[in-house]
């Protein structure tokens, strides 16, 4: 059993004691790694957020596993960041991303047709920053990529009626970079940048919901 497997198998248990009505967070490893639970705990807030992200997913493996990921759950509020790993891979075109993310709400309002899905706008990366070993991916997931893929994932969010959401303006640079001090690897967020992004997007988590 791989990693992916053991993670929706642990998911699959823990959603059976999960309190319902309240926020998942769910996506490939931009979310999962996103600790917010612990910075909930430093702001003394008691809001409920479950973690469903699974590192390395595409946007089919989470299509194929969406009810343990973010409906068995049955929230309220439904962030999604999934796609990253698409636009890493030179074979599969943002319109293919694009197929199955749609598919990915349909399912979703399907079981769910109260809950508000946030479509989050993909992070920007640093190539100058990067580690050697990951040059040649941010070659292919550069941001001028991510810049058309988010173009195209704020459509999907307007013809489903969902929101699309861009919590980035902390992260970048003044060239549009993610910020070298906020990255890990050039492509991945180190805490002080989850940090950087925790009160723009509580924004989002405590927004009332209108009948």
């Amino acid at each position: 059993m791989n990693d992916k497997e053991m993670k929706i198998l642990r998911y699959r248990e823990e959603n059976k004691n999960v309190k319902y009505g309240q926020t998942v967070f769910t996506g490939s490893s931009l979310m999962e790694m996103f600790p917010i639970n612990k910075l909930l705990a430093e702001h003394n807030d008691s809001t409920i957020i479950y973690n469903r992200g699974i590192g390395g997913f595409v946007s089919r493996e989470l299509l194929e596993v969406v009810d343990v990921c973010a409906i068995d759950l049955k929230p309220s509020k439904i962030f999604i960041n999934i796609g990253t790993n698409d636009l890493s891979d030179s074979c599969i075109l943002i319109s293919e991303l694009m197929e199955n993310y749609d598919k990915i709400i349909f399912e979703i309002k399907a079981k769910l047709p109260e809950a508000i899905i946030y479509l989050m706008a993909y992070y920007p990366v640093n190539y100058e920053a990067a580690a050697e070993n990951m040059k040649e991916c941010l070659k292919i997931r550069n941001n001028e990529k991510i810049r058309t893929a988010n173009a195209e994932v704020k459509r999907l969010a307007e013809k489903h009626g969902q929101r699309y959401i861009d919590i980035n303006k902390n992260l970048m640079d003044e060239q549009g970079r993610l910020k070298a001090e906020y990255t890990i690897e050039g492509l991945h967020i180190n805490e002080d940048g989850y940090r950087a992004v925790y009160d723009d997007i509580m924004v989002y988590v405590k927004e009332p919901i209108s009948p």
